[in-house]
């Protein structure tokens, strides 16, 4: 088995094979053939392309394919084989940037393609059989887990400004912490920071939630605070708790949302979703205060209660106990049900009764039976 067995497969190769017929080219590009090199699952299949969009248009459909010009003004369409869809995109060079947006020309050298690139591990090509093309020496920077921009740093970072964020995401996911950050992108970043603030909050938000759910993201975090960008994007954040409660939830389930909770900051202006709002909100809530663990896990659940019981531990810099506590808490079930004190009580007063003996209940630890929660009530 080889790297690049998954580009044998049927869907690829009928999309390669008309990009590379009569004199065009056709390669895999980017994230895909840089994690089939480092052995990490492959998710989306891009592709580039000598030809014009309108000529891969043209082939598609004389192939019976599907094409949707997803962004044809930047040289992109998806072609859908076998119902897998692809997006492809004509060699490009830009011919101007604003730091969001860029008005690009279209070009058959491969590379001026990869010249236009953020990271050089992200300018590696493969062909249909699977041969990769190396314009910018970039499996040197991959081998040795090097995060590296393309030519001039402050001329990547002036591009988009959201590649300051994606340096450092980067850097959690396939930098060598033993290596060390990049100095040329470490001060283009710091250079960069007003830029910050031409990107939409949503895509901020979207980078920070996917560094956080790095293997461990706090050296590249403590980076961000060192050149200022923590600060730029999460007000008043720290990096101390980090690193404690990654240690402290290694066994744990990864939530983005806990360890955005560790840094402690204000995540308002990042327009995360509803849900990752509330499930941020409860980490906040509870990393500071005093609930037991079995409260914590019959109230959230084991995964979310085990996570606040490490950030309560890493908050105050103690040993992660208790985490069998939060298991048997989320397993337990109150005994008491509302036709159990019925037609004694009803309306609010049913209400009432039911919240005072589940309280009674966690507070005893899950021991008191539905005779004591209800001999509880009378006797009350």
């Amino acid at each position: 088995m080889t790297q690049f067995d998954w580009l044998q497969a049927k869907a690829p190769q009928t999309v390669l094979a008309l990009l590379n017929a009569d004199g065009g080219e056709g390669y895999v590009v980017g994230g895909c053939v840089r994690n089939a090199l480092m052995g990490r699952d492959i998710t989306d299949l891009d592709m580039a392309t000598s030809l014009v969009p309108t000529d891969v248009i043209a082939r598609a459909e004389a192939a019976g394919l599907r094409v949707i010009p997803t962004g044809i003004e930047h040289g992109t369409v998806t072609v859908v084989a076998h119902g897998s869809p692809f997006e492809v995109t004509t060699f490009r060079s830009d011919v101007e940037t604003d730091g969001r947006h860029a008005i690009v020309a279209f070009s058959t050298s491969i590379l001026e393609d990869a010249k236009r690139r953020d990271f050089t591990m992200n300018a590696l090509y493969a062909n249909q059989s699977g041969e990769v093309i190396d314009p910018l020496n970039g499996l040197a920077d991959l081998h040795v887990g090097h995060v590296r921009f393309i030519g001039d740093a402050d001329d990547r970072v002036a591009e988009d400004y959201l590649r300051i964020l994606r340096f450092f995401r980067f850097q959690a996911w396939y930098g060598n912490s033993d290596l060390g950050l990049d100095a040329d992108a470490l001060a283009a970043c710091a250079g960069g920071i007003e830029g910050l603030g031409q990107i939409a909050r949503e895509r901020i938000g979207a980078e920070m939630v996917k560094l956080m759910t790095a293997p461990d993201p706090s050296l590249a975090v403590s980076a961000m605070a060192q050149t200022g960008v923590l600060n730029a994007v999460v007000e008043g954040g720290v990096t101390n708790v980090l690193p404690v409660f990654v240690h402290l939830s290694a066994q744990l389930a990864v939530d983005p949302m806990a360890r955005l909770a560790a840094v402690t900051g204000d995540v308002s202006t990042l327009r995360l979703s509803n849900a990752q709002q509330k499930r941020f909100a409860i980490y906040r809530a509870e990393m500071g205060s005093m609930t037991a663990a079995g409260a914590l896990g019959h109230e959230h659940g084991f995964e979310v209660g085990a996570l606040c019981l490490a950030l309560c531990a890493a908050m105050f810099e103690q040993p992660l106990n208790g985490v069998n506590d939060v298991r048997r808490g989320a397993e337990a079930v109150f005994p008491l049900v509302a036709a159990d004190l019925m037609p004694a009580y009803s309306g609010a007063k049913l209400g009432a009764a039911l919240r005072d003996a589940k309280d009674r209940w966690i507070a005893s630890d899950f021991a008191l039976t539905k005779d004591d929660l209800i001999e509880g009530l009378e006797n009350g």
